[in-house]
């Protein structure tokens, strides 16, 4: 029974750890990846799609970012999709190809970067103590409803602190990395 509720809590700490590492990739550093373009959509045919459904997204240098549209059509809805976002660039189109360079970061937005990580990685940590606390309930009601001892609920709550402990610790890793990311000129 117990059993079921650790391998809840672990599952959910996971899908956790994922959504603050896909937030971390939206996060600009100075470095060009294409995941950056990941949340850009783009109108095509009536319906909002993400970019890389559209166009084929490169990284041609450390700097620099290249987007093919695989339809000719596209290319002006593209740019402007890129131009619109809330990543601050701008794309510059030559031919079918638009070129996407990406601006030195300036010390100040780097420490501001910095604070909207701290933040991002605060966030997952309240979600993961917000998992702890609903295991910890489940095995309390278990108790209260005598399927467990009170023995083996003190058992599993070590066992469900050590799996929070283990997972705000890859959280601060995280952290630590993107913060050195951020920072590195």
């Amino acid at each position: 029974m117990t059993e079921a509720i650790f391998k809840d809590a672990s599952q959910r700490m996971d899908k956790t750890l994922e959504a603050l590492h896909s937030e971390f990739t939206k996060i600009r550093t100075g470095r060009a990846h294409t995941s950056l373009l990941d949340h850009v959509t783009v109108e095509y045919y009536g319906s909002e799609v993400p970019i890389n459904q559209v166009a084929n997204v490169n990284v041609e240098d450390a700097r620099t970012l290249t987007v093919t549209p695989w339809e000719r059509s596209m290319v002006g809805k593209v740019e402007k999709a890129i131009m619109t976002s809330d990543l601050g660039l701008n794309p510059a189109t030559m031919g079918t190809v638009i070129r996407v360079p990406l601006p030195v970061l300036t010390e100040e937005r780097r420490r501001d970067l910095v604070k909207v990580v701290r933040a991002e990685a605060e966030n997952a940590r309240v979600a993961v103590r917000n998992i702890r606390r609903d295991a910890n309930h489940h095995l309390k009601q278990m108790v209260k409803d005598k399927e467990i001892s009170e023995d083996e609920e003190h058992r599993s709550e070590e066992q469900v602190q050590k799996l929070t402990d283990d997972h705000v610790a890859r959280i601060d890793r995280m952290l630590s990395e993107k913060e050195a990311e951020l920072m590195e000129v």
